[in-house]
């Protein structure tokens, strides 16, 4: 938040609350509204496949529990924040969402576990579904399906591997590098801005090709 007052991005404000539960969900949404007269932009960011201990469990090897708080964790907070958010877009006459889904949404990372890929293609499916509900109300609503991506968490992570492993998968990526987080941040930025006003129900891949 710091940063972002340095920058000149003007008033802010910060909450504490948990995104898989209904009661937080409203009430941020509720003082956002009162706090700043309207919603423009949501973006729902909240996910991941850490939910559980293994995150590249294979199906035999989940417990239903598991399975459970990997789907709950990537895509309830999505539902909650957009059914909180929706009612106020729309009587103001529009607004935009924009989701996070993955490129395992697609089956094919090698990495994640099948309850990651089917929360992350749930995400798509939402979205679409959702960008049909509320585009008569002028809401566009598109999600962006990252690929492995240098946030401080997995950088960390991803330092440890063998230089072998690194290189392989650079080399699958046509654009010849891992993600920064400002390649997803810059289309998110796009997504959310003017300048796609008459984008809606779509994922987009920031993968490099890969």
């Amino acid at each position: 938040m710091e940063a972002f007052a340095a920058a000149g991005g003007g008033e802010h404000h910060a909450y504490h609350a948990s995104a898989l539960e209904q009661g937080d969900v409203d009430a941020v949404v509720a003082d956002a509204v009162e706090r700043f007269g309207r919603i423009d932009i949501l973006v729902n960011g909240v996910g991941g496949s850490t939910a559980i201990p293994n995150s590249g469990a294979t199906v035999e090897e989940l417990t239903f529990e598991e399975w459970q708080k990997v789907l709950d964790f990537n895509l309830s907070g999505t539902f909650l924040f957009c059914h909180a958010v929706i009612p106020h877009m729309t009587s103001q006459g529009g607004g935009k969402i924009v989701n996070f889904s993955s490129r395992s949404s697609r089956g094919r990372s090698p990495t994640s576990s099948a309850a990651y890929a089917a929360a992350k293609g749930g995400i798509i499916s939402f979205t679409s579904k959702l960008a049909m509900e509320v585009g008569p109300a002028g809401i566009n609503v598109n999600a962006i399906a990252p690929a492995t991506t240098m946030t401080e968490r997995i950088r960390r992570v991803y330092e440890q591997r063998p230089a072998g492993s690194r290189e392989r998968q650079i080399a699958a990526i046509p654009l010849g590098r891992v993600a920064e987080p400002i390649d997803q941040a810059n289309v998110v930025c796009f997504l959310a801005s003017a300048h796609a006003d008459f984008v809606t129900g779509v994922t987009i891949d920031v993968t490099g090709g890969g």
